[in-house]
């Protein structure tokens, strides 16, 4: 039996969000506080019970794929807006809504004194709308939009604080970063456009093998590889992959809800999401599938070294988004689509929780956001330090947990594949789960475990020293945050702990995703190995325990916890020894720097050159002024013949005929 879905109830999933945003957005002042959250909530609610009544009917096998509205025709080209929906657009939705949700309800606790309520909660709707609009849409054209739109509020909302100058550096630089990928993004839909006449998904998909046989022109490369490439450039720049991640981790920035919508759930997942989307392409051409294996591997593996020495708790769980997203990139690449966007929905839930949790302590802090000054926090926050801890878990990968079943799949298909990059990539992943582990649980033990560091600070930050000339600097005892804070952290932890195990079944081996995502398993069997060793979600976590990764895994816990619990002057002797690596590490591999030193200033130079030569010199010189300049003289010489008198003039007449006259004689002799 399938249930039919409607239109209206379409419409509304993204409508409801956009219209909370509005209300909050310009008539905040008149609704005032209660009035912005409740109406902002009301429409994330109401678009998440949609959302999950949706997923019930596309489980029982309906489908929705249909133009909502045309925008403009051009010739043959229809631009419209228009909505498909199957598994991986219901499942999509779901993860967005229910994050996004438990992100509003966090936020009331979380932005309570903030002068800006009313905008941010203005923002995270029209960012929930966008998103939404990006995971439904049928064509190119909206998915460009949503692509664009969650771009804008991003930005928006990582500067959310717009006195603070880092905030406007970290906003300018994630909108810079992300117009490098959206440019590869837009010449791959331009390609696509170029070559098939249409922007619509399934017309697209049509047209693919005859794509395939097509090289670009004037080069030998083919012109599906050329396609695919650019559209994977735009997912490094959204889903933040070697080297466009550098947006990320500055991205912190913003205040920490963000952090947990934006840079876990949904929009740094749009990328995996879109080239899932158009795995009907991917297949088509293995190079990109092997460039996307090495930027995915190089992703996983090195932003991981990179969390081990971060100090902030939220830059901590910034560097493991990106080290997730590596792993999530690896799958695609090993054409197992299905594990990828399995991955991002348990990621989804553990990361908004890591994210959640670590706001709640900076709240107990009181916004002090150092971990080596925390420490046995455990007692005073118990809901934080419970849901953190099942969050951790997840995180690593331990058996039964949901974090395991997608994370271990990636390593089985990466096992399983017979691309030339696999090997390297699942030498990667196998090492990325130590690391992960540990810098995880070195920030775990760091904050609740251990001494209590916070009465005196060995790392005070700017908040820190006007406190203790009053001498009331010890009257700051962390403790739990209130229940609207805390809520959303039990809500996020269930998820956590036991989607993966539900769902595992029919999203990798079931039909859920079977009309969503095409494979060609004669050339890419990793999906097909992994339906062979399946035998069910118990097993898979039972056996987990005798696997490499758990073992792995497990030296990462023990090792995090004898350096930070035990012997704490293991990893100081570390950094001695170690210097100049962690001197590179510090620098985050001197990226910022060749962008900032050698690319800005490039950048820089051309558009002094451009300014200077080709503004000022040409178009105002030569073009604007030259010609002005060209009148006048015209002018200046005409005025000479043009004196007012008629004799003159009589003359010039007379001797005009006389000249006319003799050439004429001339010419005929």
């Amino acid at each position: 039996m399938t249930t039919a879905l409607s239109l209206n109830s379409l419409l509304a999933v993204p409508l409801a969000p956009l219209a909370g945003s509005i209300a909050a957005g310009l008539f905040g002042k008149v609704i005032g506080r209660k009035g912005a959250h409740a109406l902002t909530i009301l429409g994330v609610l109401i678009s998440f019970i949609i959302s999950a009544m949706t997923l019930n009917a596309v489980i029982d096998g309906a489908r929705f794929n249909q133009t909502v509205y045309e925008w403009m025709t051009l010739g043959s080209l229809k631009m419209e807006v228009g909505f498909m929906i199957d598994g991986l657009t219901a499942m999509m939705m779901c993860v967005v809504t229910f994050v996004s949700l438990m992100v509003h309800i966090y936020t009331i606790g979380y932005m309570e004194e903030d002068p800006g309520y009313q905008r941010f909660f203005s923002y995270i709707s029209l960012f929930t709308f966008s998103m939404l609009m990006l995971v439904m849409s049928n064509n190119m054209l909206q998915l460009f939009f949503g692509w664009e739109a969650v771009g804008l509020v991003s930005y928006l909302l990582i500067g959310f604080w717009f006195k603070k100058p880092t905030a406007i550096f970290a906003n300018m630089k994630a909108f810079l970063v992300n117009r490098v990928g959206d440019f590869g993004f837009i010449l791959g839909i331009g390609l696509i456009l170029a070559y098939t006449g249409t922007l619509n998904y399934t017309e697209i998909f049509a047209k693919a093998p005859e794509l395939a046989k097509l090289g670009f022109p004037a080069t030998d490369w083919m012109l599906i590889t050329v396609i695919c490439i650019c559209l994977f450039i735009g997912a490094m720049g959204k889903s933040a992959q070697f080297p466009l991640h550098v947006w990320l981790p500055d991205s912190m920035e913003g205040p920490t809800p963000i952090s947990a919508l934006i840079h876990a759930a949904t929009m740094v997942t749009a990328g995996i999401f879109m080239v899932t989307r158009m795995s009907p392409l991917f297949e088509l051409s293995d190079t990109a599938l092997n460039f996307i294996l090495v930027i995915g591997s190089i992703t996983s593996l090195f932003m991981g070294f990179l969390g081990i020495i971060q100090n902030d708790i939220k830059r901590v769980v910034a560097y493991s988004t990106l080290s997730q997203l590596g792993y999530m990139t690896v799958a695609l690449g090993v054409s197992a689509y299905n594990v990828a966007v399995f991955h991002l929905m348990t990621h989804a839930f553990f990361k908004a929780l890591l994210f959640l949790g670590a706001g709640s302590v900076i709240i107990g802090m009181h916004h002090d956001q150092d971990i080596r000054n925390m420490g046995g926090l455990w007692k005073r926050m118990p809901i934080t330090w419970i849901t953190s801890l099942i969050g951790s878990l997840a995180l690593i990968g331990t058996p039964f947990f949901s974090g395991f079943y997608s994370k271990d799949s990636i390593i089985e298909a990466l096992h399983a594949s017979h691309l030339p990059f696999a090997h390297y990539a699942y030498i990667a992943a196998v090492m990325g789960v130590f690391v992960t582990a540990f810098y995880s649980f070195r920030m775990y033990f760091l904050v609740f475990h251990g001494k209590e560091r916070f009465h005196h600070k060995p790392f005070p930050g700017e908040h820190d020293h006007h406190d203790d000339d009053h001498g009331h600097g010890h009257a700051h005892e962390p403790h739990e945050s209130p229940l609207v804070v805390t809520l959303p952290l039990i809500l996020l932890a269930i998820p956590s702990v036991l989607i993966g195990y539900f769902t595992i079944q029919p999203e990798l081996f079931g039909d859920f995703l079977k009309s969503a995502i095409s494979i060609d398993l004669e050339h890419h069997p990793a999906m097909e190995e992994l339906a062979h060793e399946f035998h069910g979600a118990f097993e898979m976590a039972v056996h987990g325990f005798s696997s490499l990764p758990f073992f792995l895994a497990l030296a990462g816990v023990v090792t995090a916890y004898v350096f930070y619990i035990v012997a704490p002057q293991i990893p100081a002797m570390f950094a001695k020894v170690l210097r100049p690596l962690i001197v590179i590490g510090e620098n985050k591999y001197f990226l910022d720097w060749f962008n900032e030193n050698v690319l800005a200033a490039g950048a820089r130079l051309l558009g002094r050159g451009l300014w200077k030569v080709g503004d000022v010199g040409i178009i105002d010189g030569l073009l604007v002024n030259g010609s002005a300049k060209l009148v006048g003289l015209i002018g200046s010489l005409v005025r000479l013949f043009q004196t007012g008198y008629l004799y003159h003039y009589a003359l010039v007449m007379i001797l005009g005929v006389f000249a006319l006259m003799t050439w004429f004689v001339f010419m005929h002799h």
